[in-house]
């Protein structure tokens, strides 16, 4: 049977490839499971787009706030488990936007799709308070639209994330991907960027079909880590 304590003990660098999954023991939903995010919307790629952002910007800050935001969620157990491993020898990169595995003490993290609490003003570029944008989406020094630092579909992501990311996976010699269906890309390409003799292993209640060699962890991932 296979070992994840052993084979973190023995990789001299890990990158960690994580979902909304992770953050589900603190609280926040997922995305597409039965309860998640996109559950009985039309048609949520649109409501999370920067066309909607653009064209009805008071129907975008809605679902967000009334959605994403869970400013009392705490980190749990894998992303203190996580946060220690990869400051001790390896890298985060994670698609979630919702900063607890830089809350959990993590030095090494790329935010993929960036950080629902990261708030610039779209006119003046001004960063302001996330608590400001939860009580309006209008900059009161000038009236602009507010909005958070991630990325909606429709636009680019970060180049600095992306290549911070695509270096961290080329390091690795143990990559572990974790509570992600590992199906949206460009986030799914970054195994493409491992060396041919790194070891993958996925962690996840679902099983995954993934397009090459992995070890496939099923159980739940609060469990495996609190054993780590």
């Amino acid at each position: 049977m296979f070992d994840l304590k052993q084979a973190i003990t023995k990789a001299h660098y890990v990158t960690f490839l994580t979902g909304a999954g992770v953050s589900v023991p603190s609280g926040i939903p997922d995305y597409r499971s039965k309860n998640g995010l996109y559950a009985n919307q039309q048609n949520p790629e649109y409501l999370l787009s920067h066309d909607n952002l653009v064209d009805h910007p008071a129907d975008f800050y809605k679902f967000v706030k009334d959605n994403m935001y869970y400013p009392a969620a705490k980190p749990n157990i894998i992303h203190e488990k996580m946060a220690a491993i990869s400051n001790a020898k390896g890298m985060i990169v994670t698609q979630n936007v919702d900063g607890l595995h830089t809350a959990a003490g993590a030095e090494h993290v790329v935010e993929f799709h960036g950080n629902l609490y990261q708030v610039d003003c779209q006119r003046c570029h001004q960063t302001v308070p996330y608590q400001e944008y939860l009580q309006d989406y209008h900059h009161k020094s000038d009236g602009g639209i507010l909005r958070p630092k991630i990325v909606l579909y429709g636009e680019g992501l970060n180049e600095q994330a992306v290549s911070t990311a695509i270096d961290a996976v080329a390091k690795a010699d143990l990559i572990i991907i974790c509570g992600t269906s590992f199906r949206v890309a460009p986030f799914s390409m970054l195994t493409n960027y491992a060396r041919p003799n790194a070891e993958i292993v996925a962690v996840n209640e679902e099983k995954l079909d993934l397009p090459f060699k992995f070890t496939m962890v099923q159980a739940n991932a609060t469990d495996v880590f609190a054993k780590l």
